[in-house]
């Protein structure tokens, strides 16, 4: 019995000793998990801060995009207010200044039978000479003149290309 006991004793002993390592190695466990934790928490703080700063900066980055986005709106709508006013004040001036420049004279009718300046038949005796200047119209011998190697042309162009003929 006495051996018995000393045995269970030391049996106890052991079991007690197992407990404390397991104890202590619990307790290491213990600590390292509130030290990472404590960190866990640390990091969540930053990104909570990190999250909070960025979404200050987005939204005054939208109320900066806002704010231009209306300010060139207002500038459009003022570009197109200019442009209408623009538009009126050429048309104004047009039509003050629709009667001051004479244009140019347009041609006479082509009537291949008649001369575009004194509408006078061609026949077989009269001969008819297309213009050679600006007009390209079909004259008689009589309504044009001879410029020699450049052929003939009608009267009218002959006096806006030389006035000091007429």
């Amino acid at each position: 019995l006495p051996q018995r006991l000393a045995a269970l004793a030391a049996s106890a002993r052991e079991e007690a000793r197992q407990s404390r390592q397991q104890l202590q190695v619990q307790r290491q466990e213990m600590a390292q998990l509130r030290e990472e934790l404590s960190r866990a928490r640390q990091d969540g703080e930053r990104w909570a801060s990190a999250l909070q700063r960025a979404q200050r900066e987005a939204l005054e980055r939208e109320a900066t995009r806002s704010a231009e986005q209306a300010r060139q709106q207002e500038l459009f709508r003022d570009m197109k207010g200019r442009l209408l006013e623009l538009l009126r004040e050429k048309d104004a001036l047009w039509q003050k200044t629709e009667g001051i420049d004479t244009p140019m004279p347009s041609p006479a009718p082509r009537d291949a039978g008649l001369c575009t300046r004194c509408r006078k038949d061609f026949r077989l005796l009269s001969r008819r000479y297309n213009c050679s200047r600006l007009c390209q119209g079909k004259v008689c011998h009589a309504c044009s003149v001879d410029m020699g190697k450049q052929g003939r042309c009608c009267l009218h162009c002959y006096q806006q290309r030389q006035p000091q003929a007429t």
